[in-house]
């Protein structure tokens, strides 16, 4: 919100000369009023000549037609109806008196503005019918993705849709299957869970046995991440702290094996930790030779380094092995103590010097999820959230005070609320681009606020300050801005990047396309900045929204992106495809389905219309991937929650 006053009801010009509001338009006309004045305007045809019978005549008719009308019934809504107050009549209907056909009717009420629209929208109020019809609508985008992948893509890590074949851009471990487990064993998809699952225990493990190259963050994300999560979610997990709420019909993967691939995935992924000459590991790993080598520049990026630690620390608590919560942990333990500025930090690290790199801020790209395990790690370890673990909420803390002082600006004309960049830190320009990538702040500063219970039961305990309400605010600002990316343009998709109108800045490109949209002079989108990857940010965000606020407005947005996905990405021979373009139609398709489509996007969409007790946000916290993990609490907690 803007924090200004409520809109006027009326514009300035029904504003009359007197300074008094002119209501006619607003009001209904009074018949008796009308024909007094029609008789007034006339009145010259009654003042002369003689009266005469047709005179009398058509006199007594007028009077008999008045007579007639004061005894009708009333017709249209009573009075009390209009305020919203009920009007008892006891079924007696009763002719109006003189002074209550005088009386004057009742001024209509304020238009309300279309914010307070929306929140009133019978629309909203969907019955769980609805919301269950609109999940099981998801679960078949799941499978009709899952299909494509299957029948032309089996075993690569990602499929193209359109050229019917698969690629392997992320090592060869088969991203797409270990990226869609958990997935489909929390919507119940027990075919896919079994054609996932049984590759994996066939294959998994010698694929990494022999692959050459992989992205040590991509890796833990998307395989390490989605092999624990399916772990835990297959039921041999006793470091969680209580139920999924998943069903225990639906069919599960086999955990045994799913632990030990984990663990031989792991120790290799370890390298890149232990090959360092600092606590920043290295971005790369070798499986086949259990290498680790630095990225050609020498650099990792900030997000990528400390990107790990739910992951590994998880392991650590399933495993019993420590060595894997101790490696990934020293990296914000070494992060703690290097400079930032008001909490904020650059987005590349030298493994070589363990320092920061250059002086580019920002939420996006190599930035993102820097910040958003800071808090996710210090969620998930609750037994260690007020002890050796509460640095990590004080640095994230920190850190939204400098996003909030140094990169929220409003546009112009509408002022819709944005992060913006720093390219060359602090003392340069600010630059008013924001990724889509950074549309996962609003979930985490949700989460921040309330810990995962909703908004209501923290204000009832009494346990927002007022540094939590502003954040929560500031969730819901940025919400709405993510969702006007996907509104503003032609096809109802967001672009990759926008850049944004602000006062005294000379910003220029063109529009999203869709000229009704009130945002399309805020938002600018750049002829390079025009496709769109089948990225989960927003969508996650309006999850994490809807659990805590309890908004229907969030699952009536993302039901009108997944329309927009299934109109414009669905490829009929089976799976989704990107975009070239989202401000043309019809969008040219680019011909390929990332792996998050699946493991993200349609997740959370699903959870979006799930309810509160599937996945509780007090009890899991998802990984940047959407891998969920439990909170793990000490014997003494859990026995407790009992």
């Amino acid at each position: 919100m803007s924090g200004g006053s409520a809109p006027l009801p009326y514009s300035m010009r029904d504003v009359g000369a007197g300074g008094a509001y002119n209501n006619a338009k607003f009001r209904h006309r009074s018949r008796l009023k009308m024909f007094v004045q029609s008789l007034a305007t006339n009145s010259s045809k009654y003042r002369c000549g003689k009266f005469t019978v047709g005179k009398f005549l058509s006199l007594l008719m007028v009077s008999g037609l008045l007579y007639l009308f004061l005894h009708k019934s009333p017709e249209g809504p009573v009075p009390g109806e209009l305020h919203g107050k009920e009007v008892h009549s006891n079924n007696v209907r009763r002719a109006p008196n003189i002074r209550t056909f005088w009386r004057k009717p009742p001024r209509l009420p304020p238009r309300l503005p279309p914010n307070e629209i929306y929140k009133n929208n019978s629309l909203l109020q969907q019955s769980p019918s609805e919301w269950t019809s609109r999940q099981k609508k998801v679960k078949e985008a799941f499978e009709h993705a899952w299909s494509g992948y299957r029948n032309y893509a089996m075993g690569y890590d990602e499929l193209m849709p359109l050229s019917h074949r698969g690629t392997d851009g992320l090592g060869g471990l088969g991203a797409t299957i270990v990226d869609s487990l958990d997935t489909a064993i929390i919507m119940g998809a027990d075919d896919v869970v079994s054609e996932a699952s049984k590759w994996i225990e066939e294959n998994l493990m010698k694929r990494i046995s022999e692959k050459g190259q992989v992205n040590l963050f991509e890796t833990t994300i998307r395989v390490l991440g989605g092999l624990l999560s399916a772990y835990h979610l297959s039921g041999d997990d006793h470091a969680g702290s209580g139920d999924s709420g998943i069903p225990a019909s639906y069919k599960k993967a086999n955990p045994e094996r799913l632990l030990e691939v984990s663990k031989d995935l792991a120790d290799r992924l370890l390298l890149a930790f232990t090959s360092s000459p600092t606590a920043i590991p290295l971005s790369d790993v070798i499986l086949r030779d259990r290498t680790a080598h630095a990225a050609p520049d020498g650099l990792s990026s900030t997000s990528e380094a400390s990107t790990l630690q739910l992951e590994f620390s998880y392991l650590s608590r399933v495993s019993g092995d420590p060595k894997y919560d101790r490696e990934a942990m020293k990296v914000l333990e070494h992060m703690r103590t290097l400079p930032k500025v008001e909490g904020l930090v650059p987005i590349y690290i030298n493994p070589s010097s363990g320092q920061f790199s250059g002086e580019n801020i920002r939420l996006g790209s190599r930035g993102d999820s820097y910040y958003e395990y800071l808090l996710k790690v210090w969620i998930q370890q609750e037994e260690n959230r007020d002890s050796s673990l509460k640095y990590l909420f004080e640095m994230y803390t920190e850190a939204m005070r400098g996003v909030k002082h140094l990169l929220v600006r409003k546009t112009v004309p509408n002022e819709l609320v944005f992060v913006g960049e720093l390219p060359f830190g602090r003392s340069g320009d600010f630059s008013p681009k924001m990724d889509h990538l950074v549309c996962f702040l609003p979930g985490t500063l949700a989460l921040g606020a309330t810990k995962g219970i909703t908004k209501k039961k923290a204000l009832e305990s009494k346990l927002l300050t007022d540094e939590d309400i502003e954040n929560l605010q500031l969730a819901e600002d940025l919400a709405k801005t993510c969702v006007e990316m996907y509104f503003v343009t032609s096809t109802g998709l967001a672009p990759e990047i926008a850049y944004f109108h602000i006062e005294g800045n000379a910003e220029g490109g063109p529009d999203g396309g869709n000229k009704s949209n009130k945002y399309v002079n805020d938002i600018i989108i750049k002829p390079l900045d025009r496709h769109n990857l089948l990225r989960p940010e927003t969508v996650e965000s309006l999850f994490v929204l809807h659990r805590i606020t309890e908004d229907p407005k969030y699952r009536e947005w993302g039901w009108q992106i997944f329309q927009a996905f299934e109109k414009y990405t669905k490829v009929d021979s089976g799976g989704y495809s990107s975009l070239d373009d989202v401000t043309s139609l019809p969008p040219h398709r680019r011909d390929k389905m990332e792996t998050f489509f699946l493991g993200e996007t349609l997740k959370y969409l699903y959870l979006l219309f799930d309810e509160s007790n599937t996945l509780p946000l007090d009890k899991y916290v998802f990984n940047t991937e959407a891998h969920p993990l439990p909170v793990m609490r000490s014997v003494e907690q859990a026995s407790h929650s009992v």
